[in-house]
């Protein structure tokens, strides 16, 4: 069987069943999709469900077999059936990473970490933790991961998919800007939700914070990162293009001035998003530390399309050459 049938047939299979579940229920696709999604996973259908529905579902599931599946297929099905519900879903911060991108902060991580068998990285905006299973599915078994969400369904939807992928993570319903419970960690990776944090209590006691109105809920994100990397750990973050040309900015490149290294700046191609005003860069950080590198030149780089192969292709392997002189440097 390819691997595109077995993506169809699963997605396929989660979607039917997510929709007589919200049929059922009168519940968000959302909600039923992690309810089928926990069906699958615990292998069994709860009690109350209706005996109608019941033997729907468990029609459904036969059709299936998840340990016959890659982590990657899993992955990409499920993530099929959360751009449904997001659609229907009216909370502005329901956006997923997309896949290219995804695959390409994968590729980032794995040159700062050096080819490191074994370290943590945490997601404190994990969403419904594709981002974070999109990394996890270029390492092995050694990465440890910590994921953040403050939204319950999200976080139930991340808990899900990556145990059904089964990787290694420990999720929290946390808001990430108040103190987390997870240790200091080698590597931060994450899509950062751009916007106001109306909580101007807890954003006082960051040194981003902005007396004149709320503050960025994005800077407060990357300073509460750099509170839990270890020294010398490494921040890959989706940011705004506007980062550091916004009236906050000052305030985030004091903070990021004393407390860390901007390693550097990597602009995303327009073509994926829908608006200019959408459009995002991928920032690289490494906190203050003895191992702190200082490279000569920042990464700076304005990526093509990602479906210019020779492009891409060029832009790689300058890439690779900056992380192979630069990232050595002391």
């Amino acid at each position: 069987m390819s691997s595109l049938s077995n993506i169809e047939k699963l997605f396929t299979v989660i979607d039917q069943s997510s929709e007589r579940i919200k049929q059922e229920e009168e519940v968000t696709y959302l909600d039923a999709l992690v309810e089928t999604g926990e069906n699958l996973f615990h292998q069994e259908i709860p009690d109350e469900v209706s005996q109608i529905t019941k033997a729907f579902l468990e029609k459904e599931y036969a059709k299936i077999n998840l340990d016959a599946m890659e982590a990657e297929e899993i992955r990409k099905a499920f993530q099929l059936a959360v751009l449904k519900g997001m659609k229907e879903a009216i909370q502005p911060h329901h956006a997923m990473t997309p896949d290219a991108v995804g695959l390409f902060v994968g590729y980032l991580v794995q040159k700062l970490m050096q080819q490191k068998k074994e370290f943590v990285i945490l997601d404190p905006a994990a969403g419904s933790g594709n981002l974070l299973t999109t990394v996890l599915n270029q390492f092995g078994e050694g990465v440890k991961s910590f994921g953040v969400e403050v939204d319950e369904t999200l976080l139930r939807l991340a808990w899900i998919i990556s145990n059904l992928q089964k990787h290694n993570v420990e999720f929290y319903h946390q808001d990430s800007i108040k103190p987390l419970y997870v240790d200091p960690v080698e590597i931060v990776v994450s899509d950062l939700p751009v916007g106001f944090y109306p909580d101007d209590d807890t954003a006082k006691e960051f040194k981003v914070f902005s007396e004149k109105g709320h503050t960025y809920t994005h800077h407060l994100i990357i300073e509460q990162s750099i509170n839990y990397l270890k020294d010398s750990g490494f921040g890959v973050f989706l940011v705004p293009n506007s980062l550091f040309s916004s009236e906050q900015a000052p305030l985030l490149q004091a903070m990021l001035k004393e407390r860390a290294v901007i390693l550097g700046m990597i602009q995303l191609p327009m073509s994926l998003f829908k608006q200019e005003s959408q459009a995002k860069s991928i920032v690289l950080l490494q906190k203050n530390g003895e191992q702190t590198i200082k490279p000569k030149h920042a990464l700076l780089v304005d990526l093509p399309s990602f479906s210019k192969k020779q492009a891409m292709a060029s832009v790689m392997s300058q890439m690779n050459q900056w992380f192979s002189t630069e990232l050595t440097r002391s």
